[in-house]
């Protein structure tokens, strides 16, 4: 401890006399007394081994325990929390602000559990999704509805959003390699009938495949109007890593290829000079304009950083442009202040004429997700100030902002994928020993 104090205390002597805002210099940052960031180069599927940057940035593992334990509760047991049970044996998790519970969240859920061993929450989260979300029957037979009134079960669209099943899928796969098949869900057999529905999708009343198999990508929505375009957030290589591994079900090589597909993809969708996505684009990376929101990096898009530092902590198979795409966003919102980067932005690093709303408050804002999934990335990083986004992470909060918004929903996840992602708790989870 006396270690990390010395540290803080030369950092903000360091900031003092620094040239932090200079234009010119920015990029450079200040020299952080850890020094240089030392990604490692094999991922966790080669080595079995997980960094915790925490650890590495000065924390003790005590410290890093309650910061992991804290920010679960806060968002599954604690009074602000968006996890609720119902019915004895049913739980769901809801956007509180939009008065909903969506496939996104139940699957984000659905992975909290099983990555912290905590399967009653896992069962009781997926009961709920299959009574209420999945279709049981028809042409959307074994999707989701994507949004769902909690409080009635009606569903508010029918239609399905790709990232959901994704979702669901992989943690359903990593369910059955925790815990087997045999403990009153069969977590490999439900895993299987989306995967199996979802190659049945012939176009029957416009639904389609999740993914488009033309283009070996992952579509906006698996029915027409958004099967031809795609979602840079919704690109995860490292769970078609896991779907060719485990999933069993003869399109092996096909998930694959979508993995090397969506790695080239984030290549093309990412602006050179700011790292920035859009949050809605075409399969050759070029912004998707759907309407006003599309084009540019808003909520959707502070999910990349994360998903390609999971990529890299996972497989590595794209290291060295994993590499430049964390510093170079880093670089980007560095520039912007460390402490005051705002959660919109043209990709060119402008700012937008429109802001997307959230929750009634239409501003820009110092967002705890962006911040989150910014600091998630310094497990690829290479330059000093990635320890300061690891920083911004350990010092952030999850509480209202001054002018009374609070999202504990989209905030408070992706702040808890952070903290496991940082302190190592975010794994490709293999068979079980029996």
């Amino acid at each position: 401890m006396k270690d990390l104090k010395n540290y803080k205390l030369i950092l903000a002597l360091v900031l003092l006399v620094g040239c932090v805002n200079a234009p010119k210099d920015c990029e450079k940052g200040v020299s952080d007394p850890r020094g240089e960031m030392k990604p490692w180069t094999k991922g966790a599927s080669e080595t079995g081994k997980y960094r915790n940057l925490f650890l590495e940035a000065g924390y003790s593992q005590a410290e890093i325990d309650a910061k992991l334990e804290k920010a679960y509760y806060d968002t599954f047991e604690g009074p602000n929390r968006v996890y609720f049970e119902v019915e004895d044996s049913l739980a769901y998790v809801s956007d509180l602000k939009n008065k909903d519970a969506r496939t996104e969240g139940l699957s984000y859920g659905l992975m909290v559990a099983v990555q912290l061993d905590k399967k009653e929450v896992f069962d009781k989260l997926w009961r709920w999704t299959t009574k209420y979300m999945q279709h049981q029957g028809g042409v959307r037979d074994a999707y989701f509805a994507w949004s769902v009134d909690p409080l009635t079960g009606k569903h508010n669209a029918e239609g399905s959003a790709s990232d959901g099943e994704l979702y669901f899928v992989t943690a359903l796969l990593f369910a059955s390699n925790q815990w087997g098949n045999e403990t009153g869900i069969d977590y490999y057999g439900e895993a299987r009938r989306i995967l199996d529905a979802m190659w049945s999708k012939d176009g029957t009343e416009g639904v389609k495949n999740v993914l488009n198999v033309e283009h070996k990508q992952i579509n906006f929505v698996p029915h027409e109007g958004g099967y031809d375009w795609t979602d840079p957030s919704y690109h995860l290589p490292a769970f078609f890593e896991v779907w060719a591994e485990y999933a069993n079900d003869g399109h092996e090589t096909f998930y694959s290829a979508c993995a090397d597909t969506s790695r080239i993809f984030l290549h093309r969708a990412t602006h050179p000079k700011t790292g920035l996505t859009p949050d809605y684009s075409e399969f050759s990376g070029a912004p998707h304009s759907r309407g006003k929101m599309g084009d540019a990096f808003r909520y959707d898009s502070w999910r990349v950083p994360m998903n390609i530092a999971m990529d890299y902590s996972w497989y590595a198979k794209d290291a060295e442009w994993q590499q430049l795409y964390a510093n170079r966003i880093q670089d980007f919102l560095y520039c912007q202040g460390l402490e005051t980067y705002v959660d919109q932005y043209n990709i060119d690093g402008t700012t937008p004429e429109w802001i997307l709303q959230a929750g009634g408050y239409e501003k820009l804002r110092h967002s705890l997700g962006l911040v989150s999934t910014a600091g998630a990335a310094s497990l690829a990083a290479t330059h000093g100030k990635g320890w300061q986004f690891v920083d911004e992470v350990w010092n952030a909060k999850l509480e209202p902002y001054e002018d009374g918004y609070f999202d504990p929903y989209f905030d408070g996840l992706l702040y808890l994928f952070s903290v496991m992602h940082l302190s190592g708790n975010y794994r490709i989870i293999t068979p079980q020993a029996e």
